[in-house]
């Protein structure tokens, strides 16, 4: 029992003096910290760098991951590899881009000495014979060929000169554009005259020789005759002329008969079936071919002298029995020979001396001073006309005496009307007086001025 309470005293005194030890070590302790705050206090306080794309545990934001995504990329300067942070990693191009490369891995096995590219320091351009270089030549547009057809067509109104206008079109790659020219020819006809319209049947006869097939021809008439409900509005003839149209190319082997007896062009349009229909009645009518090379008549310089003349001479005749300037006006229009209404002005004149009445003049003055002010008679042809009258009195004076008188009156009242010019009307030839001398002088006749 004495040892028990020796042993239990040995361990009071080891707590006790343990207790001791670890104050004193706490106070220490206590020490040491205040000695290190003070020192952090002296120093400057920074803020700690902090990654915001990942906090804890927590998943990447879309911010966060590209950033990661662009951190964790290699830096190379001469890296072929992607940069973006997308794509699976691979070289670009294949491996063929960057600096100094000149094609993927493994092309060198292939190689069979020819450069094709044309920076390669062994590329040679006389030992490359394989590249041959055309010349393509594009199909021209819708909105070029009629620029180039506006004005190609009226000068050939003026000069009548088919090979002159397929000339126009050699530089043209008209391609499948050609049925498009038909169109436009026979539509630009329709709103002028039957002598235009004659133009436009010789020259679609001259072109089917030499740019046009019988395809395009067809083609051609097919859309003007989709057009035909467009054309009606202002051209209410059109049905009856495109009509000849057909029959006049039919007549000329530019079109074949089986178009105009195929259904497929017979539509529910009533003008469609009207310009059918006028074909076909113009092609089966008795020598109905022969007739139809005249189906626009003659107009225009093509018809004969002798016809202007008569025309024109009836015209004075019936504005002398009527007295109506307008269609006299008319009649002189729709002969459509502006070279030649000198012819008018002289037979005017003509008939003035050969009447000899005060009304026939009167008459013809107003006429003429209606045609000068407007101008479908120039003054150039006014006196052509006077002048060729002055050079045929010799052989008027035989039909009618007084003709010189009557010209001297009637040329005084052109001028008064402003007709004729001062210097037409000093020209105007006078009569020499012929007088006998005596018998002394021999019988001979002197004339005096």
């Amino acid at each position: 029992m004495s040892s028990a309470m020796e042993v239990g005293t040995d361990s009071v005194q080891d707590g006790e003096t343990n207790m001791v030890n670890g104050a004193e070590d706490s106070a220490e302790a206590a020490d040491s910290i205040a000695e290190l705050s003070g020192d952090l206090s002296s120093r400057p306080i920074r803020k700690a760098k902090r990654n915001l794309g990942k906090t804890g545990n927590h998943e990447l934001g879309s911010e966060g991951a590209a950033a990661q995504a662009k951190k964790a990329l290699p830096l190379s300067k001469n890296s072929r590899k992607s940069r973006d942070g997308r794509g699976r990693g691979l070289p670009k191009k294949g491996g063929a881009g960057g600096k100094g490369v000149w094609g993927k891995p493994g092309e060198e096995v292939s190689e069979d000495g020819h450069c094709k590219d044309s920076h390669d320091p062994n590329y040679d351009s006389a030992s490359e014979e394989e590249y041959l270089i055309e010349e393509i030549d594009p199909e021209v547009t819708e909105d070029e060929l009629q620029k180039v057809l506006e004005p190609a067509v009226l000068e050939y109104y003026e000069n009548n000169s088919p090979q002159e206008f397929i000339s126009s079109l050699s530089d043209l790659n008209l391609g499948q554009k050609k049925p498009k020219l038909v169109e436009f020819l026979i539509s630009k006809a329709i709103d002028h005259k039957a002598a235009q319209c004659e133009m436009t049947s010789v020259l679609l006869s001259e072109l089917y020789s030499q740019v046009l097939h019988h395809e395009d021809i067809m083609a051609g008439f097919t859309e003007i005759l989709g057009k035909l409900s467009d054309l009606v509005i202002d051209a209410p003839h059109a049905p009856e002329v495109v009509g000849k149209f057909m029959a006049r190319a039919v007549a000329d082997d530019c079109l074949p008969p089986k178009y105009i007896q195929n259904d497929d062009n017979k539509s529910d349009c009533e003008n469609t079936r009207e310009a059918l229909s006028k074909a076909d009645i113009l092609l089966t009518q008795k020598h109905g071919i022969v007739r139809l090379d005249n189906i626009w008549g003659t107009g225009g310089g093509i018809r004969p002298v002798k016809y202007l003349i008569k025309q024109m001479v009836m015209l004075l005749k019936e504005y002398l029995s009527s007295g109506d300037i307008a269609e006299a006006t008319r009649c002189l229009t729709d002969l459509e020979v502006p070279h030649f209404h000198h012819e008018l002005v002289y037979e005017a004149v003509n008939m003035v001396l050969e009447i000899s009445t005060d009304r026939a003049a009167d008459m013809m003055v107003k006429l003429l001073k209606s045609l000068d002010t407007s101008v479908i008679i120039t003054p150039d042809q006014f006196n052509q006309g006077f002048r060729r009258i002055f050079d045929n009195m010799a052989d008027i004076c035989l039909d009618v005496p007084n003709a010189y008188t009557l010209l001297d009156k009637f040329a005084t009242l052109c001028h008064r009307e402003g007709v004729i010019s001062k210097a037409i009307l000093d020209d105007v030839p006078q009569r020499g007086r012929k007088r006998f001398v005596s018998e002394g002088d021999g019988g001979k006749v002197k004339e005096s001025s």
